[in-house]
C-alpha cells in the first residue's frame, strides 16, 4: 500500500427481495443475506477477478435493530454482522467496522475508506448495508418462524450508536419519532413561503411526483408505483394522515428488504487486478457537518448542516451547483429536499434536472441508514453512462443532524484531498423552561387510527429564547 494512491469506486451493486411473509417461511431474506447478495453484485461489477481476496477492510452500515435503545431482535441476533459478511463472501480482511447510527454513514464511509486509501492504511474496502424490515413485519404478521442468529468470533471496530439525537427536554414534549421532527421543519418552511397546509401539501407533492416516476422504472424500488400531484396532496385510506402535514407517502418508507454495497480501492491495486477503466469513478470532494439537537438550533426552516456539508464538498471540488448534472439527494421527507435544494441554489419548480437516481425514500424505498449507498450503486452506474458528468449525493442522518455528501465523475482528478472533519455549530438558542409569554415557531400535530392525538409546538420569544409545548 503506498500513501498518497488516489482511491476509486470500482464496483457497486443492490439487492431486492420482495418476500412479505403471504406465500410462506420459504425464501425469506435476512439483513446478511441482502448485504451479500448485494456485495457480490459488487464483486461482479467491478469487473476484475480475485477482489474478493483482496479486500482488506470491510465496512458495515448499521442495521434498524441494532440501531434503537438495548436493541430488539425479534428473530435472532446476528452479533457480528462484518465477520458474518466477510464469511459469506469468502474474503479475509483485516479490517472489520460495524458504523455508528445515522443515514449519513454511507457517504461517510465512502469518505472516510477514500481518505484511508489515500494514507495508505487501506487498500481494498467493501462498505455494504441491508435493511429487511418488511420480512421482519410480514413474519409477525403471519407468525412465521425465521432466524437472523448468527455471529463469528472475529474481532471488530463497534462505533456504537453515537451521540443521543434527541434531549430530554424534546422527549418531554412528545418528540419521538422522526415524523414528528420533520414535521416542524416543514411547517416552518410552510410559514416562511406564506402557505396554508392546504397549498404546502401541493408544493410537496410537485415536488415528490416526478420521485415517484423514477421510482417506477427502477427494477430495483420496493414500491414502483407513479403516484399523481393530487394523490399524494389528498388524505386517503391509501395515503392517511400521520403527523402534520405528512400524509403517508410523504414519508420514508422502511417496510423494505433491501441492501446495496460499493467496492473501493486504490488505484494502483485496481490497475494491478485488472479493473477496466470504464468501470471507475472518482470522489471528486466530499464535505460532512453536525447539528446540535433540533430544540437549540437558531433555525427550523432549513438545515445548517447541510449547507455545510455542500458546500464544503463543493469547495473541495472546485465547481458549483450548477456543474453538477445528476443528484441523488437524501429525501426522507420533503423538507429535507427543500432544505438541501436552497442550500445548493437550486429552484427545484423550474430546473429540469432530476434530484433522485433512485426514486427516493417514500417510493424507492427507505432502508434505514443504508439508503444513499443506494444512491451510490445507482450514481456509479448512471456516470459510467456518462462520462465526463459530474454527481452529487447527499446524505442525511437524524433530524437533518449528521450530513454527508460526496461529488463523483469518472474524469479523474488531479489530486485528492481527503474531507475535513465534521463542521460543527457555533450558536444555540437558550430554552424557556417556565411559564412564558410567546409567539409560534412551527408546530405539528400527531395523528394516530382514530385521528388527532396530540400537538407539538416550538415559540420564541421577545428576546430569543424558544419554548416548547
Amino acid at each position: 500500500m503506498a500513501k498518497g494512491d488516489m482511491p476509486v469506486l470500482v464496483g457497486a451493486g443492490q439487492s431486492l427481495s420482495q418476500w412479505d411473509g403471504s406465500a410462506g417461511a420459504g425464501g425469506a431474506p435476512s439483513p446478511l443475506s441482502l448485504m451479500a447478495d448485494a456485495s457480490r453484485a459488487a464483486l461482479a461489477d467491478t469487473g476484475a477477478a480475485n477482489v474478493a481476496a483482496a479486500v482488506d477492510t470491510i465496512a458495515v452500515v448499521r442495521i434498524f435493530e441494532d440501531s434503537v435503545g438495548a436493541g430488539h431482535h425479534p428473530h435472532g441476533h446476528n452479533t457480528n454482522l462484518p465477520g458474518t459478511l466477510a464469511r459469506d463472501m469468502g474474503a479475509r480482511p483485516a479490517r472489520l467496522i460495524y458504523e455508528t447510527v445515522g443515514g449519513q454513514s454511507p457517504q461517510a464511509l465512502v469518505n472516510e475508506m477514500a481518505a484511508r486509501i489515500h494514507a495508505g492504511e487501506v487498500e481494498v474496502a467493501l462498505i455494504s448495508g441491508s435493511e429487511a424490515n418488511r420480512a421482519s413485519k410480514g413474519a409477525r404478521r403471519h407468525k412465521l418462524e425465521i432466524n437472523w442468529a448468527d455471529g463469528t468470533d472475529d474481532a471488530f471496530e463497534d462505533r456504537g450508536m453515537g451521540p443521543m439525537l434527541l434531549s430530554r427536554e424534546e422527549i418531554k414534549h412528545g418528540l419521538v419519532a422522526p415524523a414528528y421532527f420533520y414535521g416542524l421543519f416543514e411547517n416552518a418552511i410552510a410559514a416562511r413561503e406564506g402557505r396554508t397546509r392546504s397549498q404546502h401539501r401541493r408544493a410537496m407533492a410537485e415536488l415528490f411526483q416526478p420521485f415517484s416516476a423514477v421510482a417506477a422504472q427502477n427494477p430495483m424500488s420496493q414500491f414502483p408505483v407513479e403516484h399523481s400531484v393530487e394523490f399524494l396532496s389528498t388524505p386517503s385510506r391509501e395515503n392517511y394522515e400521520y403527523a402534520d402535514p405528512f400524509l403517508k407517502w410523504f414519508i420514508a418508507q422502511d417496510a423494505v428488504n433491501q441492501g446495496a454495497a460499493a467496492i473501493l480501492m486504490s488505484e494502483s491495486k485496481a490497475d494491478e487486478l485488472g479493473v477496466p477503466q470504464d468501470n471507475r469513478v472518482y470522489l471528486h470532494g466530499g464535505g460532512e457537518a453536525g447539528d446540535d439537537h433540533i430544540s437549540v438550533r437558531p433555525r427550523i426552516d432549513g438545515s445548517w448542516a447541510m449547507e455545510q456539508a455542500l458546500g464544503r464538498a463543493l469547495d473541495q471540488s472546485g465547481v458549483t451547483s450548477s456543474d453538477i448534472r445528476h443528484f441523488d439527494l437524501y429525501s426522507c421527507f420533503p423538507c429535507a429536499v427543500f432544505s438541501s435544494t436552497a442550500a445548493l441554489g437550486i429552484d427545484w419548480k423550474h430546473d429540469s434536472r432530476a434530484l433522485t437516481l433512485t426514486g427516493g425514500l417514500p417510493f424507492f424505498g427507505g432502508p434505514g441508514n443504508n439508503y444513499s449507498l443506494h444512491g451510490i450503486a445507482e450514481m456509479s452506474r448512471k456516470l459510467r453512462n456518462s462520462p465526463g458528468e459530474l454527481g452529487l449525493i447527499l446524505a442525511n442522518g437524524g433530524w437533518m443532524t449528521k450530513e454527508a455528501a460526496g461529488i463523483y465523475s469518472t474524469t479523474r482528478p488531479k489530486a485528492f484531498t481527503p474531507a475535513l472533519p465534521a463542521a460543527k455549530p457555533a450558536d444555540q438558542v437558550a430554552l424557556c423552561n417556565t411559564d412564558c409569554e410567546a409567539t409560534l415557531e412551527t408546530f405539528t400535530v400527531t395523528h394516530g387510527k382514530a385521528g388527532p392525538e396530540n400537538g407539538i409546538i416550538f415559540a420564541r420569544l421577545a428576546d430569543g429564547r424558544r419554548a416548547l409545548a
